[in-house]
């Protein structure tokens, strides 16, 4: 494959990915219509309100994007079965950093699972 087919693929997957709607996932209903607050510990300093679903979006796509590194990872003939192991263990340990979020997702399919509970 050439450099200039290369670019213009990268370009393309990156237009998909901006413009593709999220999944079908869904956030829990407590917290729809709710605010993430960040108040930091200097009062002097300004709190940050932020949409809970503006969150949430960011975290399914942060999922998403793991998935697709993940199969990239797998289906990679350049990496031997050590390097995908090797990768791989990073990817399950950054799902269980993850859970975490777990208290926004309504399914519980949707959510984080880490190396424990594959």
């Amino acid at each position: 494959m050439d450099l200039e087919y290369r670019k213009i693929e990268k370009a393309v997957r990156e237009v998909f990915k901006e413009f593709m709607p999220a999944p079908d996932t869904e956030i829990a209903s407590k917290w729809y219509d709710g605010d993430l607050v960040l108040k930091p510990g200097n009062s002097n300093l300004q709190e940050k309100i932020i949409p809970i679903d503006t969150f949430f979006h960011k975290i399914v796509m942060l999922r998403e994007n793991l998935r697709v590194l993940e199969q990239k990872i797998n289906n990679a003939p350049e990496l031997d079965d050590t390097k995908k192991i090797e990768w791989q263990k990073y990817i399950s340990r950054i799902y269980g950093t993850l859970t975490t979020f777990n208290i926004l997702f309504a399914d519980d399919d949707d959510k984080f699972k880490g190396s424990t509970s594959k």
